[in-house]
């Protein structure tokens, strides 16, 4: 079934390929995660450095402010370098909700699209629950994915395909949406946009759980892992707060998504930094018209 899913989705890899690519992947990751542990005094004990950026969360009731002004920071350092057209509505159009203590159970962190959807603790959750999700949507995880969530990750994905090439959402796949929020993740991060070791920290966070996704989804659909190894792996290798490692093994296997969804992150996000490499490292396209085509061209 894995291997049928591949050839739809025009993957030519095996399952056995792609997990090999992820922990490569996972070696970059924990190697920058090292360095940036040393920055902040740790040594390479990285998940005492990474506990730390855990315990810096804001206090209750300030997480909408903080999701806008992320929101806001990402927009003007894209701005800034001119790498991609975001227009004026799709700045103003889209709106924030806090999710249920339900929703959470299969979406610890955030959803986005026409409106970013945002874990926080909720009054009727335990306190172990809220410290972990407190913990879990810190500044410095936020920083970055909360324009994974909205531009010009998911909201201007949604604005543009309405606009342009809206038959091509029939088409719909994670590796290209998934994938394209992904690319934007590291192409930032090749950028400077995560300056301070503990905005390094977060971003890699982000970037380990990718790879991670890929190794315990295949690996259980391959049946060579359990659900609750996945939940302890997560929690080994990525140093999810537990909930939220049970949150994102939940997801993978309740049958809400496809297969192949959660390897659709990196390795869309992979085939498009080929394709960027092809098409604007050699000079035949600028940046912004490269973006651009990709979310117009849907």
């Amino acid at each position: 079934g894995l291997e049928e899913d591949l050839v739809y989705e025009m993957i030519p890899y095996t399952p056995e390929e792609l997990i090999a690519l992820a922990e490569r992947e996972y070696a970059f990751s924990l190697s920058e995660m090292k360095k940036a542990s040393r920055e902040m005094g740790f040594g390479d004990n990285w998940k005492a450095a990474m506990e730390k950026v855990k315990n810096t969360y804001v206090e209750p009731g300030k997480q909408p402010d903080l999701i806008r002004d992320l929101a806001r920071q990402a927009e003007a350092f894209f701005d800034q370098h001119d790498w991609v057209t975001i227009p004026a509505l799709a700045r103003e159009d889209w709106r924030m909700e806090m999710m249920s203590p339900e929703r959470q159970r299969v979406a610890p962190f955030f959803l986005g699209g026409e409106s970013i959807l945002v874990a926080y603790p909720t009054a009727d959750m335990s306190e172990e629950e809220k410290l972990m999700s407190l913990r879990g949507n810190n500044p410095h995880f936020s920083h970055a994915t909360v324009f994974h969530e909205l531009n010009p990750g998911h909201h201007l994905q949604g604005f543009m395909s309405a606009r342009y090439n809206s038959h091509r959402r029939l088409f719909s796949t994670p590796f290209w949406s998934e994938g394209q929020s992904l690319y934007w993740e590291m192409f930032v991060w090749d950028h400077g946009f995560q300056v301070t070791p503990e905005d390094r920290i977060g971003a890699l966070f982000w970037r380990m759980h990718r790879s991670a996704r890929i190794i315990f989804s295949l690996n259980v659909h391959l049946g060579k892992m359990s659900p609750d190894q996945a939940i302890q792996f997560l929690v080994d290798t990525v140093n999810f707060e537990r909930a939220n490692a049970e949150g994102e093994v939940r997801r993978s296997f309740n049958g809400s998504y496809p297969p192949l969804y959660q390897i659709g992150y990196m390795i869309g996000g992979l085939e498009l930094r080929a394709l960027h490499k092809e098409l604007v490292d050699s000079g035949k396209m600028t940046d912004r018209a490269f973006h651009d085509a990709v979310l117009q061209g849907g």
